[in-house]
């Protein structure tokens, strides 16, 4: 297998927006590739998080992510305003219970991680045991539905950062925010206002990445 040579010989730079396009792209996939290709984390967030309409597109992005066999495996809980502080007590509860001689002062900052953003989405897929659709792919459908959130949130003006960590795992935070016994809860999406610009990211090289396979040749 040999690596592809995928220089930018054959693209030209838009200059407003720094990335390259293709000389056929017409101006709405340009600006939806430029979304795609502007797209990054953001920490920390701020107000205003998006309003009741945007949501309903960043949802509705989400229900476009591909699943096979139709099952629908995406469930998603929203927290906002004052829970947020509810969601803090429950973070510093599971900080507490790893630790246990240790004082619940020693954990309150844990609560902070709540405010962080404006609004926070629990992510979850709903596994369904089925005999063409293993357990993989419902999780990769779901984690497909995360992507589209980002860049919905992205392309709304909004930042998003998608964070895990072993709080995601724990049965009394999954079984607190209401999910069902066949759901696991995959981490949280923090969505809002970037405090700052931020700096993108270098890209990686793309031959780190991809290679073209060519068959052997038979002898």
């Amino acid at each position: 297998m040999t690596m592809l040579d995928l220089s930018l010989a054959d693209t030209k730079t838009d200059t407003k927006t720094a990335h390259p396009t293709s000389r056929t792209a017409t101006p709405a996939a340009a600006a939806a590739l430029d979304v795609l290709l502007s797209r990054q984390s953001h920490w920390p967030l701020t107000e205003p998080g998006p309003l009741d309409t945007e949501l309903e597109l960043i949802v509705d992005a989400a229900l476009r992510a591909p699943d096979h066999g139709n099952l629908r495996p995406w469930r998603f809980v929203t927290i906002r305003g004052d829970a947020r502080g509810r969601l803090g007590d429950l973070l510093v509860d599971l900080a507490c219970a790893r630790a246990p001689d240790e004082p619940r002062s020693a954990h309150a900052h844990r609560r902070q991680k709540a405010f962080a953003a404006p609004l926070v989405i629990a992510l979850g897929a709903a596994l369904t045991a089925h005999p063409k659709v293993p357990e993989v792919e419902q999780l990769l459908a779901a984690g497909a539905a995360a992507m589209n959130m980002l860049n919905a949130i992205h392309a709304l003006g909004y930042g998003g950062f998608w964070s895990t960590g072993p709080d995601c795992y724990e049965a009394y935070l999954h079984d607190a925010l209401g999910f069902a016994p066949n759901e696991r809860m995959l981490g949280f999406l923090f969505v809002g206002t970037p405090k700052t610009p931020g700096q993108a990211p270098a890209r990686p090289s793309r031959n780190q990445h991809v290679r073209e396979w060519r068959p052997p040749q038979p002898a």
